[in-house]
């Protein structure tokens, strides 16, 4: 990839990257869905402009630096196939933005979209929850939304990585969470003895063995202990439902989002009477127990 002087507007260089990224038939689902919003995303963000502006700035001529600077992200993008979260160092779950870097999976999460509603009608008043734990918190970005929904809980945010929490304590600080929101070091709910919580949320490691084989090269570049969970998707979440029952209070909520692995789900515990969630994607990845049914 030359200078490529001849682009000369941000118009300009949103066609140019939409085109390398369609020819490199690269692969999204770290934020966006397609060429163009990712091509949007990569240059308002390297360019330090605000996402829902576009319009206003399409015809704005960049400069050289400028220029360099975004031919050397497109092209990172196309020939290292890096997620653009990790080449932006951010990530954003709605109007929530977030550090993050190859330590930590970049947020992707149906819920996301649930706490937004606050659970309800699980929750009736939000301000009754006053202790919540994200298991498998990665960035963090869960644990600082249950945080905004929840004013009144001490919020866990738990990961077995040093590196994941690393980056958890800095997304926390950044929003001046550390009084209400704590990075805690443990293998699922292990080191939790003794804790019990009105809330438990994780969007755990959920993919099968022949899927981990078969990943995109953008997914390789995310760490894998993240993503592995055994030879059927499931051994993470069974660990979450044989342990959350001694962590929850009476009436207390467990949300799991599983992504493909519902009928599985469903088939290994006939016995449990899953709630499933609708989201933006329907009701097939995300479950909701309470504490009497986990019982």
């Amino acid at each position: 990839m030359s200078s490529h002087a001849e682009l000369f507007t941000i118009r300009d260089c949103l066609r140019f990257a939409v085109s390398q990224f369609e020819d490199a038939r690269l692969f999204y689902g770290h934020g966006t869905q397609n060429s163009f919003d990712e091509a949007v995303w990569l240059t308002l963000s390297a360019l330090h402009l605000p996402h829902d502006r576009l319009e206003i700035f399409l015809d704005a001529v960049i400069t050289e630096n400028e220029r360099r600077h975004l031919l050397h992200l497109i092209e990172r993008r196309v020939t290292e196939r890096i997620p653009t979260a990790y080449l932006l160092r951010e990530a954003w779950l709605g109007e929530f933005k977030f550090y993050v870097d190859e330590r930590v999976i970049v947020p992707r999460s149906f819920i996301a979209e649930l706490l937004r509603e606050q659970f309800a009608p699980w929750v009736d008043d939000p301000e009754t929850v006053v202790s919540a734990a994200d298991i498998c918190t990665g960035s963090g970005c869960l644990a600082i939304l249950l945080a905004h929904t929840f004013p009144n809980a001490e919020v866990d945010a738990v990961d077995i990585s040093d590196d994941a929490l690393a980056v958890a304590r800095r997304n926390i600080a950044d929003y001046g969470l550390e009084d209400q929101v704590q990075a805690v070091k443990s293998d699922m709910l292990k080191a939790l003895q003794g804790k019990r919580y009105d809330v438990i949320i994780s969007n755990p490691p959920y993919v099968n063995a022949p899927s981990m084989e078969s990943l995109p090269p953008e997914f390789r570049r995310e760490p894998q202990l993240a993503l592995a969970s055994g030879e059927d998707g499931l051994e993470h979440v069974r660990t979450l439902l044989k342990q959350a029952p001694s962590h929850l209070n009476p009436g207390g909520l467990l949300v799991v989002e599983i992504g493909h692995n519902r009928d599985q789900l469903e088939a290994a515990f006939a016995q449990l009477p899953f709630t499933w969630l609708e989201v933006s994607a329907g009701d097939q990845f995300v479950f909701l127990l309470t504490r009497e049914q986990l019982l």
